[in-house]
């Protein structure tokens, strides 16, 4: 399998790694090598969201994630789970459910990355679909050991809007009986196909022009919401959207609706063995977490709202032992916090202190048995 080619300046530097979950399903995984060589460095592994990919970690014209965490003294390493667009069955018919993110992608990503860093500290930053589907793997002890982990957007207990909701719920099995999937890039679509409706949709009251934009910022696939606040990318990053972010497979919305319903992560797949190692409710074994946690979000994020500020009080008041905090950035959306053109100045740094101070803790200890929260 060969994955579209990752978008960076790094030059030789980005190792790729050819890996096959245990089910068959190929995925990738690249490790970016610092410039100096050094081989002694904490371990970064990033999971990206439904539909993107590690390129939202390596925009090309923006100081992104990835030149942040080389420059703080990590190694970072990149998963493209199988919701990435980077595979080239994205946009076909090959069907999963988010459990097998937490089942195999995710625990076997781990176990590789640990097999090559020798006994290094391993810490995850996890962005959107990619944390729920980490505190699934995480309940299901599936990982144990992280040094630290940064969940940006959701983690735990998801919150949408009542108008995504109705949508979802109602509107849902309206779309999937229709499309396999909705895409993002209206080149591919076209005026007269069956997603045309829905980008036609998408672009009532929108003020930006360009139809890739408005499914993204202005109505969120149709569902609802908007996914960034469009002042805070730049030019470059707004005009490679439809690269950034693929299509939406409509076979996902049933676990999405069970996990909303709940107002937690909850595994899917009850009448098949192979995922009894998942918990039913990943918040019910929330309290076996053994690593900090900083629940990250924009103020302005209008597809999880306030998710992981709720997550944060949940977890406090279940769970007081655990080291877990809330950090908003002012006048950030959702998908602006990792891909707005300063998100090196406004976000990475809350990232980088957290991942600093996780690496100072005594070893075994999970933190104070107290949670904070931050703005």
């Amino acid at each position: 399998m060969t994955l579209r080619p990752l978008h960076h300046r790094l030059g030789d530097r980005v190792e790729e790694i050819p890996f096959t979950a245990s089910d068959g399903t190929e995925l990738g995984l690249c490790r970016v090598a610092p410039e100096d060589g050094s081989t002694d460095r904490p371990v970064v592994l990033v999971l990206h969201g439904l539909t993107a990919s590690a390129d939202m970690f390596t925009l090309p014209e923006t100081r992104n994630l990835v030149d942040v965490l080389l420059d703080a003294g990590y190694e970072p390493w990149l998963l493209d789970w199988r919701g990435s667009c980077r595979l080239p069955y994205n946009e076909g018919r090959v069907r999963y459910t988010f459990d097998d993110v937490a089942l195999y992608d995710i625990p076997e990503a781990v176990a590789l990355i640990r097999e090559r860093i020798d006994g290094r500290p391993l810490l995850a930053v996890a962005h959107c679909i990619g944390a729920l589907c980490l505190s699934l793997s995480m309940a299901a002890g599936l990982v144990p050991g992280l040094t630290g982990v940064v969940a940006q957007g959701v983690f735990l207990t998801p919150k949408m809007s009542w108008k995504t909701r109705a949508r979802l719920h109602f509107g849902g099995e309206l779309l999937r009986s229709r499309l396999v999937n909705i895409p993002t890039d209206f080149k591919k679509v076209g005026f007269w196909s069956k997603p045309s409706l829905i980008f036609a949709e998408v672009s009532l009251g929108a003020e930006c022009k360009d139809p890739n934009c408005q499914i993204l910022h202005n109505d969120s696939w149709g569902v609802g919401g908007s996914l960034f606040v469009h002042d805070n990318l730049h030019d470059t990053t707004h005009d490679r959207l439809a690269e950034l972010y693929g299509t939406v497979p409509m076979w996902i919305l049933p676990h999405l609706r069970s996990i909303e319903l709940a107002h937690t992560m909850m595994r899917y797949n009850d009448s098949d063995g192979r995922y009894d190692a998942l918990p039913k409710n990943a918040l019910d074994h929330a309290g076996s977490f053994d690593a900090p946690l900083m629940l990250l979000s924009g103020s302005d994020n209008r597809f999880w709202y306030d998710s992981n500020e709720i997550c944060h009080d949940v977890l406090t008041r279940r769970n007081p032992e655990l080291d877990v905090r809330y950090v908003e950035v002012p006048g950030y959306g959702h998908l602006d916090a990792f891909i707005g053109r300063n998100a090196a100045l406004d976000v990475f740094g809350h990232i980088v202190d957290f991942l600093d101070e996780c690496l100072t803790r005594p070893p075994g200890r999970v933190g104070a048995g107290t949670g904070s929260g931050a703005r």
